[in-house]
C-alpha cells in the first residue's frame, strides 16, 4: 500500500512534460504572444511562481558567431532557438524543472526536489531473462500510447501564418516522439523551391554538441518511460559491443532476430516486427518542403553485417574504445568530421581509432554500429526507429562517461564560439523545452543522477550485474519456490517415515530370528550326542 501511494504521488509529480512543443503552448495563442509559461497545478500560477518553484522570463540566446560550415540566416527555425517559436519561458529555481517548473532536475526527487537519487543503467546480457522482457514491453506500450503531454509541428512557423493563426501541431505516441525529435534536429534546412535545401547542417551531430545532446535525449526518454509506466526505477540499459563478431542482441529473446524469408525484416516471432518506421525518407520531405508528420512509412528494417565491409571492417574493438578515451582533446581544429585527434570525432566515427586521424569513406565507433545494422538504424534522420538506437547510445554516452572521469575536464574546454551552429556552449538544444545550454552537460553523469553498472566498484558491480538479476528472478518465482519447499519437505518427512518404520521392523525380525537359533543348540548337542560326540554334552 504504501508504494502505491508513493508511486501516485511520483506520477503527479511527473505529469508535465520536459520536451518539444508542450500541448499547453502548442496554439495560435502561444504562437501569437510568443510565451510559453505554463500554470502549474500545484498552485495555479504560471511556472509555479506562488510557490517559488520558477517563473516567466525572457530568453537569452548566444550571440556567439557560428562556424563556416552554415552560412545562411534567418530561414530555419532551429536557428536561435527557441525565438522561432517562444522569447518567453519558465525559469526554474533550485532542483526544479520541466517546462512549468513542475518536475525536478535530473536526478533529483520528491515533492520539493530535494531528495539526490543515482539509478543505475545495466548491461542488458546480464539482465534476468524478466528484465529484458520488461524492458520491451515497455517499449512497445510506448509505442502505442499517444503522449499525454507533447505534440509535434507539422510545418514550420511560416507555414502557421503571421500570427500563428494556422497552429500546425499533431498528436504522437511516446515512441515516435524521440524518433521525430531526432529527425528534426538532424533535417536539412529548406532554401525554398522542391529539393533545394542545405544539407551541412545538423544541430545534434558532427561537432562538439553530439554528446552532450544525446545525453539529454536520453535523459528525457528515460523519464517519459517512467512516466507512462509508472515504474520510476527504470533505466534505459546498454549493450557493451566491444569485440562482438555479430548482433548480440539481434535475438527474438531481445531486440528481434531475422526474418527467415526476408533477411531485410524482423522475425515474425519479436514484437518489434509489427512496428511501423516513421520520418525516413529525407528526399521525398525535401522535394515536397515539408516536415515529416509521423505518418508510417513501412517496417522496422535490420541485416546487422550485411553491409559495405569496406566502409565498417568490424566491429570496434576493446583497444579501440581504450585509444579514443585516452585522447586528451575533446573538440579540435575545425570543431567536425575532419577534426583530427578529437576525441568527439573519433567516438562519433569519422576519426580513425588507431590514429586520431579524420577518414573519408570508412565508419568508425558510433558510426560503425548505425552502418553495420544495415537499416532502418543506418540513416541519421530516422536512426531511433529501431530500439538498439537505445542500447549503442547508452553504452556511447557511457565512455563519453569514462572520459571524463580520465580527464576531468574544465568547463572552459567546451568551444564558446565558432563551432558549427547548434554547438557553441552557449546555445540551446533543439528542440527542447525547457531549455538545456550544450556546455552545461559536460558533467559527470552522476550530477545528473544515474550510473554505469561497469563503471561500478567490484562490490556493487557484483551486485547489480549478477546478485541483483537473480534476487529479481527470484521474486517472479518465489511462489513455486516456496511451494517446492514445502513439497520437498512433506516428501522428505515422507521418506523418514518410511526409513524410521522399515527399520523398526528389521530390528522386530531381527529379535525373532535370534529367539529360535539359541533353541536349536540341543537338538543339535543332542544329536552330536547320540553319534557318540560326548564331549560337547560332557562340558554342557
Amino acid at each position: 500500500m504504501k508504494t502505491l501511494f508513493w508511486s501516485a504521488i511520483l506520477l503527479q509529480l511527473f505529469k508535465t512534460c520536459w520536451s518539444q512543443f508542450p500541448r499547453p503552448c502548442a496554439n495560435s495563442e502561444g504562437l501569437r504572444t510568443k510565451e510559453c509559461c505554463p500554470v502549474w497545478s500545484g498552485d495555479g500560477s504560471p511556472c509555479g511562481a506562488l510557490s517559488g518553484r520558477g517563473f516567466c522570463a525572457d530568453v537569452l540566446v548566444s550571440d556567439e558567431p557560428n562556424g563556416p560550415q552554415y552560412p545562411h540566416s534567418g530561414i530555419d527555425d532551429r536557428e536561435r532557438w527557441p525565438l522561432a517559436f517562444f522569447n518567453r519561458t519558465c525559469r526554474c529555481a533550485g532542483n526544479y524543472g520541466g517546462f512549468n517548473c513542475g518536475e525536478c532536475k535530473f536526478g533529483y526527487w520528491g515533492s520539493n526536489c530535494a531528495e539526490y537519487r543515482e539509478s543505475v543503467r545495466r548491461n542488458i546480457m546480464t539482465m534476468s531473462t524478466t528484465e529484458q522482457q520488461k524492458f520491451i514491453s515497455y517499449l512497445n506500450l510506448a509505442k502505442n500510447t499517444i503522449n499525454p503531454d507533447y505534440v509535434i509541428s507539422t510545418g514550420t512557423r511560416a507555414e502557421m501564418g503571421e500570427n500563428g493563426e494556422s497552429p500546425m501541431f499533431s498528436d504522437i505516441n511516446t515512441y515516435d516522439l524521440f524518433v521525430w525529435i531526432h529527425y528534426y534536429v538532424s533535417r536539412d534546412t529548406f532554401l525554398g523551391g522542391p529539393g533545394n535545401v542545405w544539407r551541412d547542417i545538423d544541430f545534434a551531430h558532427e561537432s562538439a554538441a553530439f554528446l552532450p545532446w544525446h545525453r539529454v535525449y536520453l535523459l528525457h526518454w528515460e523519464h517519459e518511460i517512467r512516466k507512462i509506466t509508472g515504474d520510476f526505477n527504470f533505466t534505459i540499459p546498454y549493450w557493451d559491443w566491444r569485440d562482438a563478431q555479430s548482433c548480440e542482441v539481434c535475438t527474438d529473446n531481445l531486440m528481434g532476430g531475422r526474418n527467415a524469408l526476408n533477411p531485410n525484416l524482423i522475425s515474425p516471432a519479436s514484437v518489434f516486427s509489427s512496428w511501423k518506421v516513421i520520418c525516413t525518407q529525407p528526399e521525398e520531405y525535401n522535394n515536397q518542403e515539408a516536415l515529416c508528420n509521423a505518418t508510417a512509412e513501412g517496417p522496422l528494417l535490420r541485416n546487422p553485417g550485411n553491409h559495405d565491409p569496406n566502409r565498417v571492417p568490424r566491429i570496434p574493438s576493446t583497444a579501440d574504445v581504450e585509444f579514443t578515451i585516452n585522447l586528451p582533446e575533446y573538440e579540435t581544429g575545425p570543431m567536425d568530421r575532419f577534426a583530427n585527434n578529437s576525441f568527439r570525432n573519433v567516438l562519433e566515427g569519422f576519426a580513425s581509432p588507431e590514429t586520431g586521424m579524420a577518414v573519408q569513406g570508412q565508419s568508425t565507433m558510433h558510426n560503425a554500429l548505425h552502418v553495420f545494422m544495415n537499416g532502418s538504424m543506418s540513416s541519421v534522420q530516422g536512426s531511433a526507429n529501431d530500439p538498439i538506437f537505445l542500447l549503442h547510445h547508452a553504452f556511447i554516452d557511457s565512455i563519453f562517461e569514462r572520459w571524463l572521469r580520465t580527464h576531468q575536464p574544465p568547463r572552459s574546454i567546451y568551444p564558446r564560439a565558432n563551432a558549427p551552429i547548434g554547438h557553441n556552449d552557449g546555445y540551446y538544444m533543439v528542440p527542447f523545452l525547457p531549455l538545456y545550454r550544450n556546455g552545461d552537460y559536460l558533467l559527470s553523469n552522476k550530477v545528473l543522477g544515474y550510473e554505469y553498472a561497469y563503471l561500478l566498484d567490484p562490490g556493487q558491480r557484483f551486485v547489480q550485474e549478477f546478485l541483483t538479476p537473480y534476487l529479481e528472478q527470484a521474486m517472479q518465482i518465489w511462489q513455486w519456490l516456496l511451494g517446492a519447499g514445502i513439497l520437498g519437505a512433506f516428501i522428505a518427512a515422507l521418506l523418514a517415515a518410511v526409513i524410521v518404520f522399515a527399520r523398526r521392523k528389521w530390528r522386530r525380525n531381527q529379535k525373532r530370528k535370534r529367539a529360535p537359533s539359541f533353541g536349536e543348540r540341543q537338538p543339535l548337542l543332542q544329536s552330536s550326542s547320540e553319534e557318540g560326540s560326548s564331549s560337547y554334552q560332557t562340558t554342557l
